[in-house]
Parts: C-alpha cells; structure tokens; sequence
C-alpha cells in the first residue's frame, strides 16, 4: 500500500511559478513510476508529466513542455512538478500518482496507476 500526499498548490498570477510536491509512503519509492494529472471543474483528469523509477525516463503533455519540469528524489519518497509560466488554462484540481512497474518505464494514461493523492489546487489568475 502506498499513500501520496500533495502539497505546493495556491493562487498565483499568469507567468508566475509554483513548486507542487507530493511525499509516497513505503520502503520502495524508487520501483514506482510517478505521474502528475489535472482535472478542471466539469473535466475528466488529464495527463500532465510522468517520471520513471530511477527519474532517466521522462514524458510531458505537449502543452507543457517547456513550461513544467518533473523531478523526483528517491531518498525523500518524493516526487515535484515545478511548473513555470503558468496560464490561467492551467487552472486545475493536481494530483500525483504512483505505479509499480518492474522496468523502468514511464505512464501517461489515468487507468494504468494503482494509487492517487487527494490533490491540491492550483489556481492561476489572468
């Protein structure tokens, strides 16, 4: 069993950053690949970045290449998504998820993770 916990959310102004972290329970961080999803007011939860195990593989929703930046420590059982020049359509409900895989490999699709945070708010404003 692994339980994430998210922190970092907030209000900021279009262009601004924010720090999203999200801290994983359990003595095996590092054979979980990580991912951030978002879901706005009345949409489903999207994909935004994912990360592998050992944080060499690494993949992005197109619109926020550039913009955001996965990361994780496996010392600290935890996972960031550092997020820069924010839009207000970044406006969304974050949460980090956690998936068991034997390779070190990377997952972009809501179905395939075993366990969800409670998410934090992230608010942009224009």
């Amino acid at each position: 069993q692994v339980q994430l916990v998210e922190s970092g959310g907030g209000l900021v102004q279009a262009g601004g950053s924010l720090r999203l972290s999200c801290a994983a329970s359990g003595r095996t961080f590092s054979r979980y690949s990580m991912g951030w999803f978002r879901q706005a007011p009345g949409k489903e939860r999207h994909f935004v970045a994912t990360i592998s195990g050992s944080g060499g593989r690494k993949y992005y929703l197109d619109s926020v290449k550039g913009r955001f930046t996965i990361s994780r420590d496996n010392a600290k059982n935890t996972v960031y998504l550092q997020m820069n020049s924010l839009k207000p359509e970044d406006t969304a409900v974050y949460y980090c998820g956690a998936v068991y895989s034997t390779y070190d490999l990377t997952f972009s699709q809501s179905y395939e993770y075993d366990y969800w945070g409670q998410g934090t708010q992230v608010t942009v404003s224009s």
